[in-house]
């Protein structure tokens, strides 16, 4: 499980603009987030709410990107639907499990894998600055931005 203070996984994922790893963003901050879903209401809300706010997080230094186990196919759709201006990644090899996302979760009674909603902070030396598991969508890309510009 990666924590702040850490040293970021330097794990490769698949993107619309071909692969990706997170040491192809040192020099500048890396805000990562996991979502369970493309275009299901809440994953739909925090990628437009990033997407409100890219400019001002591009303004302060950073680059948003969502992470999901969906095809790289998916996240184009995903994209072209809401007009959305932040980068996703496909895991297609362990990027949840090395950052300790890929969780037990329970539903209706029947437990069963899937992703925590979760936002790390990455510097520009690649160290995690900060972390937030169990995600509420509303308030959270501002919340995280905040952090971004040392708030």
């Amino acid at each position: 499980m990666a924590n702040e203070g850490d040293s970021a996984p330097n794990v490769s994922f698949a993107t619309p603009a071909g692969p990706k790893s997170v040491a192809d963003y040192k020099g500048e901050k890396l805000v990562l987030y996991f979502y369970p879903k493309d275009d299901t209401s809440g994953c739909t809300r925090e990628a437009q709410d990033f997407t409100t706010l890219s400019a001002d997080f591009a303004k302060a230094g950073a680059v948003v990107v969502g992470i999901s186990k969906d095809t790289v196919k998916s996240h184009e759709k995903f994209i072209g639907k809401y007009d959305l201006k932040v980068d996703l990644g496909s895991d297609e090899g362990g990027v949840c499990e090395a950052f300790g996302v890929w969780v037990e979760k329970s539903m209706y009674g029947r437990k069963y894998m899937g992703i925590e909603r979760a936002t790390f902070l990455i510097d520009a030396n690649g160290t995690i600055l900060r972390v937030w598991r169990k995600v509420k969508v509303p308030g959270h890309a501002e919340a995280v931005l905040d952090a971004v510009k040392g708030g």
